[in-house]
């Protein structure tokens, strides 16, 4: 399946109605910070969520993978909270590798390169969105079962 950058809501809301595990690169363990807090609304709302962050440990009781390559399972959405200018290509390879099926770039994430690179490689592409308003902004009339373990 060729990759695209989606932006239509419709599509958008399939992926994320059909999407279990989300990594969430760049997690902070700061409760401030938009990445703590999308990812505690993202646990809130069923999904399985891994935390990627050099530091390792723990963040809101999910045990935080150092990088994508330590992943062991399957991940549906890659959810990007980095500064643009540390991005690099292998980000995409990575996201490949875990099995994912799209690349979200967050707010300010903007990076036309890894996005063209993405969508050359097969995946699907949301660059400068927001993970956390998107969801919350459809209309979910019922948001099935996430606790497989693929």
């Amino acid at each position: 399946m060729p990759g695209k950058m989606l932006t239509d809501d419709h599509e958008i809301q399939q992926i994320l109605l059909g999407a279990v595990r989300v990594a969430v690169v760049g997690a902070s363990h700061k409760p401030q910070r938009p990445s703590h807090q999308t990812m505690a609304y993202l646990l809130q709302q069923g999904y399985q969520v891994v935390p990627v962050n050099p530091a390792g440990g723990e963040i809101l009781g999910q045990p935080v993978a150092r990088s994508l390559r330590e992943i062991q399972r399957r991940v549906d959405i890659v959810d990007v909270f980095r500064n643009p200018g540390e991005l690099q290509p292998t980000l995409v390879d990575e996201a490949l590798a875990v099995g994912a099926k799209l690349l979200w770039l967050q707010d300010g994430v903007i990076r036309e390169d890894i996005a063209r690179l993405a969508i050359e490689r097969g995946l699907l592409v949301v660059m400068d969105d927001c993970i956390k308003r998107r969801h919350a902004h459809l209309d979910y009339c019922e948001i099935p079962s996430r606790g497989d373990n693929r």
